[in-house]
């Protein structure tokens, strides 16, 4: 028997718990991983946005493809399925907040960490991702006695911002998407950063460095290009000074202020924004600047930011601007990369023999 971890966004867990705890869903990219899930295994539940483990599954059966809506009203992301059991199932209030003192100490991605540290959360990056042994067994007796003792945490408000929600109607469809309730979303940088610019700067001169390494020809907006030379001197000979591309003024224009490009021949195959702000609103902005100029545009988009700005990232995507882009919303084309993923991929001895789809094992999707 081993443990796994899953994850739940508010609005999944919800959708989960209507249908009757029975069936769990995973996305079609987890579907390798799944393989290796046996009937009898467990999964412990971690709750994103509120941060806290807030159940356990027993695998009934699977993994099995079934595209019946049980998590989205229409086309469901969530096609790698199992059947479960319901073993514990809190409810958010009673979940167990990752930073408690009970928790912190004993599980071995957050044991010895500073409390408030965000060097653990790499671990909720994905779902059906093995968890150590001693880890799941504690999380699971762990949960057992809590939902006995019906004891509560009070939920942030802030972090509650998260699970409100709206429903859209648009031609042929109807969406979901998030809209701020009081000013707590309208979070503002409060004097200049020159630290936080100066990591950003850092992250992108990493990004580049990864990206020439695995055999990209590179981009890096002119107005960035001394700074970001500062700290990859070696980028002086590979960065590209014109873009291969013919798309019209505006797209061009769009593009050229992106923070790092990964291109292939004619064609951009990544492109990257760092956020270092708290609003984190630019580099979204720009990303949906550039789908709603060029709709069909096939490339794969990252934010790019710190890890205390994961959850802002994400909830971000679900705003109605970029909720109803079409024809598919910037949540489906768009996923969070942290800084630390970023430090770890450039760190790997065998990045001149790596693709770039090493990057998702480590950037995560906005979960619906």
């Amino acid at each position: 028997m081993a443990y796994y971890f899953c994850l739940f966004a508010p609005e999944t867990y919800k959708a989960f718990d209507q249908h009757g705890r029975a069936i769990y869903g995973a996305r079609i990219r987890y579907h390798a991983t799944a393989k290796g899930v046996r009937p009898g295994d467990k999964f412990i539940c971690y709750l994103t946005g509120l941060s806290r483990w807030i159940g356990v599954l027993e695998v009934l059966e699977g993994p099995f493809i079934d595209e019946t809506p049980i998590f989205c009203p229409r086309k469901d992301p969530f096609v790698v399925r199992f059947r479960v059991r319901s073993i514990v199932w809190l409810s958010p209030e009673k979940g167990i907040p990752i930073p408690h003192p009970e928790v912190w100490g004993r599980l071995s991605f957050t044991a010895g960490l500073p409390p408030g540290s965000k060097q653990w959360t790499g671990i909720v990056r994905q779902s059906l991702r093995r968890l150590e042994d001693n880890d799941g067994a504690f999380l699971e007796e762990l949960l057992k006695k809590r939902e006995q003792s019906g004891e509560s945490f009070p939920i942030d408000p802030k972090l509650a911002v998260s699970v409100m929600l709206h429903r859209v109607r648009r031609p042929g469809r109807e969406v979901e998407v998030t809209v701020p309730t009081h000013a707590v979303e309208e979070e503002v940088e409060e004097g200049a950063a020159p630290p936080a610019a100066r990591e950003s700067t850092k992250i992108q001169a990493l990004l580049a460095d990864v990206g020439a390494q695995m055999g990209f020809q590179i981009w890096i907006p002119q107005a960035d290009r001394s700074r970001v030379l500062d700290e990859w001197p070696e980028g002086k000979i590979k960065l590209i000074e014109r873009l291969p591309l013919t798309y019209d003024e505006a797209t061009m224009r769009t593009i050229e202020q992106i923070d790092v490009l990964w291109l292939r021949g004619h064609s951009i195959r990544r492109a990257f924004e760092v956020e270092h702000t708290t609003s984190v609103y630019s580099g979204l902005l720009r990303m949906a600047d550039l789908l709603a100029l060029q709709p069909n545009l096939d490339i794969k988009l990252h934010i790019v930011a710190p890890s205390s700005r994961r959850d802002k990232v994400l909830r971000e995507l679900r705003r109605p601007v970029f909720t109803l882009l079409e024809p598919r919303p910037l949540a489906e084309r768009c996923t969070y990369l942290s800084y630390e993923s970023v430090q770890e991929i450039a760190r790997n001895p065998h990045l001149r023999h790596l693709s770039d789809s090493v990057l998702e094992e480590y950037d995560e999707e906005c979960e619906p």
